[in-house]
């Protein structure tokens, strides 16, 4: 498949999708968010691939957030599409049977902060910008972020996020539990290969199994999320041995 936005590559059982808008900005524009649908669903249907880190390494951002050239010409229509268009794109991340390492390479804005919410681990580079900076233009991109948000880094974390529409940096992410691990500059690739390539030496069918019972916690009680997981490691235990 041929893409504008973006670039595929796969090494190791590992499927990269590194976000190229050709500028200094990657942009969530209405065709990148198409692109990004086509491409996890590549991986996804690939069976030589485990794994699959989104990144906009080696350029200066991961996602700058929504299209705003876009948004401000959209009718009130066009708005709800744009909104349901870019919660599909993360459903379709959240859903997928395979591990997203989000590889935050820079500056993480808006609607870029949601996608990075979408993937299951984030990674930062120690240059990371990040926020929620809609409030101070007046907009907010209907991507879920404002429900997605409390549950990763609490509702106190979230109001001030959303709210003060600051610009924070790696170590405030951490801080905040909105990111897994911070690596300098140089660290950052060769530890996300090698972060990747941990979990893609693993059988899929066990990782696909506990990202799907993790993400089905939040929703879910106590008691029906150990039914679950017993049904669901009866199953794979005895698959396993055959």
């Amino acid at each position: 498949m041929q893409y504008k936005k973006l670039t595929i590559e796969i090494t190791n059982r590992v499927g990269y999708i590194l976000l190229d808008a050709g500028s200094r900005f990657n942009k969530l524009s209405i065709t990148t968010i198409r692109e990004l649908k086509r491409a996890f669903a590549q991986l996804e249907d690939d069976d030589s691939v485990r794994v699959v880190v989104l990144s906009g390494y080696p350029g200066e951002s991961f996602a700058a957030g929504a299209d705003i050239g876009q948004m401000v010409n959209f009718s009130p229509g066009d708005a709800l599409h744009f909104a349901a268009f870019g919660q599909s794109l993360f459903e379709q991340i959240e859903s997928s049977q395979k591990p997203v390492i989000g590889a935050l390479n820079g500056i993480t804005m808006g609607g870029g902060c949601d996608l990075a919410m979408s993937c299951d681990i984030r990674l930062t580079s120690e240059k990371l910008q990040i926020g929620h900076t809609g409030a101070k233009l007046g907009i907010i991109t209907g991507f879920c972020g404002t429900h997605k948000l409390p549950r990763i880094v609490g509702k106190n974390f979230a109001r001030e996020i959303f709210m003060t529409s600051e610009i924070y940096n790696a170590a405030d992410a951490l801080r905040m539990g909105l990111v897994d691990t911070v690596f300098t500059c140089e660290e950052f690739w060769p530890q996300v290969v090698s972060y990747a390539e941990k979990i893609a030496r693993h059988p899929l069918n066990a990782v696909a199994a506990a990202k799907r019972l993790i993400n089905a916690a939040d929703d879910t009680d106590m008691r029906t999320g150990c039914l679950l997981e017993r049904e669901m490691a009866t199953h794979i235990n005895i698959s396993h041995r055959k």
